[in-house]
């Protein structure tokens, strides 16, 4: 059941049709999951992650987050940098291949799962640990193969390369 503001977004989303056609905004799924997982939570009981001392584990979760933004806003500062969309429903109109690209084609999406890992680990919450899996998955599946084949039929051999040499996460 999709709720009333993810309805608006997604309906509002103006789809370039020259462009991965991505039909919803990967932040959305990565907040989604952690409010779905954080209800869950609510209904079930609240299971921490096993083994961990909290204090490890809140200090592994500031990291998380503070790279994870890093990562996010260094990807984006080369978009905008580039003058290029970030946003998967829109056209490209450049290939970027330098700065944090050099050793993952997708680190906004790994940003977001780091900043993702960093708030479940504060929260010491182990069911939105277990969504991290599934909600990767989804934006593997439905996200970034999509843009991959995007990028491969606009910009070809220099793309092909790109993807050969890098990795698709780290």
């Amino acid at each position: 059941m999709r709720c009333a503001a993810f309805r608006f977004i997604t309906r509002n989303m103006k789809i370039d049709a020259d462009s991965p056609r991505v039909k919803f905004p990967p932040p959305l799924a990565f907040i989604g999951t952690l409010l779905a997982g954080w209800v869950l939570e609510r209904w079930i009981g609240e299971p921490a992650i096993p083994v961990i001392p909290y204090s490890l584990l809140h200090t592994m979760g500031m990291v998380a987050l503070v790279l994870g933004a890093a990562v996010i806003l260094t990807a984006q500062g080369l978009f905008l940098r580039s003058r290029t969309d970030s946003r998967p429903w829109k056209a490209d109109s450049d290939l970027i291949l330098d700065g944090v690209y050099k050793w993952s084609r997708n680190p906004m999406y790994l940003g977001m799962a780091l900043v993702y890992l960093g708030i479940t680990m504060l929260n010491d919450s182990g069911t939105q640990l277990c969504l991290l899996l599934p909600l990767l998955f989804v934006i593997q599946k439905e996200v970034i193969e999509p843009e991959e084949a995007y990028l491969a039929s606009r910009f070809g051999e220099p793309y092909l390369a790109y993807k050969a040499s890098v990795r698709r996460w780290i």
